[in-house]
């Protein structure tokens, strides 16, 4: 079938229209301008404006962090989730390119039976009708002219949506990389915590024999021992907890690493002090921070896939035009199949149209608005979110590095004063109740320093989390 000319001027103004594009075209958010400014609560003593690195954690120069950083980028199982997503949003992109090709099919089969129109032809000339094989293929070619863009925007929000896929991805590997650190360090730290209250028990147990030998001496008092005893129970119900915390610590690790407890990575109890970072942390500026968080890039990537669904929604509204053809054959036995008897072939455009009735595709426009909306306050709430958890993170760090200098200079202070009222009491100028005072003092800052030098490294994870560094 040859199309008429009428035909083919349809399909010269179908061309001509394929330019047109409908839809609103996507253009990035701008942030709030103050989002690219220095970051607030930034501490020149404890932190530079330098960019950070993507791996930051080797700032800590432990090789031991940076061997289960590696490890767990391999095995942890929400990361591999995470690819997977990745793979689906790829595969549908690949789907939806398709739809800018022609679709072809190839069909081909044999019947046995009778046919009404062969057995009308065989009465005509006088024979009788009677079963027979039907053999036919036919290949179907078919193409849609995108007049308005639909295939376009669709292929435009698959991309957009892997791209996010890709960030989200990303920000899991953040995720991964924060909470494998902070697990380590917390290891580390309580190992440390562990190591002060052991040596207060030491302390404490060493004083409550001077005392008892005192007494027995008959220098003492019974309510001196006893309080003595006293000090030396509270510092062994310490311990327990703190061997808690630090297997419980060690079991996080193992499940980050993609392990069961009983593969528990052991080695890592051999840390006892939490590692610091070498230099300050650098931070960079907000500018950097919006670039560099993956959350942000994947709800600009959402925004767009959302924009570009409107357009596709809205060339609902039009004609839809498709050039098909097909070509086949049809007979009796395959070897006619190929000749001009058989043969069949057909070209020429097809047009489909919801109209009048147009209120199925409106109300997809308007559900493909909101949803942009939504994006676009997801994107901006990202922004905010990320400027927020920056700066809570840095205040944190700030706050706890003041506290940590103030308790160092506290533990001076209890250390000397511990040393003289030991000299006093073994020279006897000194009552048994002013050296246990002073003692437990002294135990008590060194808990106070271990326990800030915890908190310091779980803030300096946090710092680096909500810095989002570590994915590319």
């Amino acid at each position: 079938m040859i199309p008429r000319p009428a035909s083919w001027l349809l399909l010269a103004l179908a061309a001509a229209l394929s330019a047109c594009v409908v839809g609103p075209s996507y253009r990035a958010p701008t942030p709030p301008a103050a989002a690219q400014a220095p970051l607030a609560s930034l501490k020149p003593t404890a932190e530079s404006p330098a960019p950070p690195p993507d791996a930051w954690w080797r700032l800590f120069n432990d090789p031991r962090l940076d061997g289960y950083i590696a490890e767990a980028f391999v095995a942890n199982d929400d990361l591999k989730a995470a690819e997977a997503h990745l793979a689906s949003a790829r595969a549908l992109l690949e789907a939806s390119r398709s739809g800018a090709l022609p679709a072809t099919t190839l069909k081909a089969g044999a019947v046995r039976g009778r046919d009404p129109a062969t057995d009308e032809i065989l009465e005509i000339v006088g024979a009788k009708p009677e079963s027979i094989w039907i053999y036919d293929d036919v290949f179907d070619v078919s193409y849609e002219l995108d007049l308005f863009g639909r295939v376009r925007r669709a292929i435009a929000a698959a991309h957009a949506d892997a791209e996010a896929a890709l960030a989200a991805r990303d920000a899991v590997r953040v995720t991964v990389a924060a909470e494998t650190t902070r697990a380590y360090l917390q290891l580390c730290a309580s190992g440390e915590q562990l190591a002060v209250a052991r040596h207060s028990l030491d302390v404490v147990s060493h004083a409550a024999d001077i005392t008892a030998r005192r007494r027995e001496a008959g220098a003492g008092s019974r309510f001196d021992e006893v309080r003595a005893q006293g000090l030396v129970a509270q510092a062994r119900a310490a311990i327990p907890p703190l061997e808690g915390q630090r297997r419980a610590a060690l079991y996080q690790l193992a499940d980050l690493l993609g392990r069961t407890p009983a593969n528990a990575p052991t080695e890592a109890l051999a840390c006892e002090t939490a590692p610091r970072p070498t230099a300050l942390i650098p931070v960079g500026d907000g500018a950097g921070l919006l670039r560099r968080r993956p959350d942000i890039r994947e709800a600009e990537r959402r925004l767009a896939a959302a924009t570009a669904r409107i357009g596709v929604a809205t060339a609902d509204l039009y004609p839809r035009i498709t050039l098909t053809s097909f070509y086949g054959g049809v007979a009796t036995s395959t070897a006619d199949l190929i000749k001009e008897p058989g043969l069949a072939w057909g070209v020429g455009p097809q047009i489909a149209w919801a109209f009048p009735n147009q209120t199925g595709p409106r109300a997809r426009i308007a559900q493909a608005k909101a949803g942009q909306a939504a994006a676009l306050a997801d994107f901006d709430g990202a922004v905010l979110r990320a400027l927020k958890e920056t700066s809570q993170a840095l205040a944190l760090y700030g706050a706890e590095l003041d506290r940590r200098q103030a308790i160092a200079d506290a533990q001076s202070r209890a250390q000397t004063a511990f040393d003289i009222a030991e000299a006093d009491y073994r020279a006897g100028a000194l009552p048994t109740l002013d050296l246990l005072t002073t003692e437990q003092t002294l135990l008590t800052a060194d808990a106070a320093a271990a326990a800030s030098d915890a908190s310091l490294a779980n803030d300096q994870v946090s710092v680096f989390k909500a810095l989002g560094g570590g994915w590319k």
